[in-house]
């Protein structure tokens, strides 16, 4: 068995710099609950980008809602700002599949009508069932259907990853 080791913090600062070629002056970042929303909380104040990130869930829009419900906590979409005619820049931790990227999309749609929505992920893992791809991946890797890759934030700020067995 390989044991798959990567640095979520390395990862993270190959990240920030990847995105700055994708910032025009009227961009605003928005992070896919949870691991993309503590990327673009992070990436906010390290670029020093004026204003507030946005926060957006796919709860409401995604195809096995009939299946997982509402979740519990505080996944809640927050847009502190207008979403018509903003260039807006997605940042989630993992691209897998690209379901919870088009329950997203879905979700800003009912926020208002973007200038262009651009998606910077983490890692992307391949394994897409919908033609979504991130203009900047800090990295790709090939994981089993059976694994799931999840980031995790330490109470000091600092990212790391963990590989689990679906199962």
């Amino acid at each position: 068995m390989t044991t798959l080791l990567l640095d979520a913090e390395a990862l993270y600062s190959e990240l920030r710099e990847g995105v700055r070629p994708l910032l025009k002056a009227d961009t605003s970042l928005v992070g896919v609950w949870s691991g993309g929303a503590w990327l673009a909380e992070r990436l906010q104040a390290d670029l020093s980008l004026p204003g507030a990130h946005g926060v957006i869930s796919s709860t409401l829009h995604r195809d096995d809602f009939g299946e997982r419900g509402l979740a519990t906590g505080t996944d809640a979409t927050h847009l502190p700002f207008a979403i018509d005619g903003r260039h807006l820049l997605l940042i989630d931790d993992v691209l897998y599949t690209g379901r919870t990227i088009r329950a997203v999309i879905n979700e800003l749609f009912d926020f208002g009508r973007p200038a262009s929505v651009q998606l910077a992920v983490l890692v992307d893992r391949g394994g897409r069932q919908l033609p979504i791809a991130a203009a900047y991946a800090a990295a790709r890797v090939a994981l089993p259907a059976t694994q799931r890759l999840s980031l995790a934030r330490e109470a000091s700020g600092r990212f790391t990853f963990s590989v689990k067995d679906d199962r």
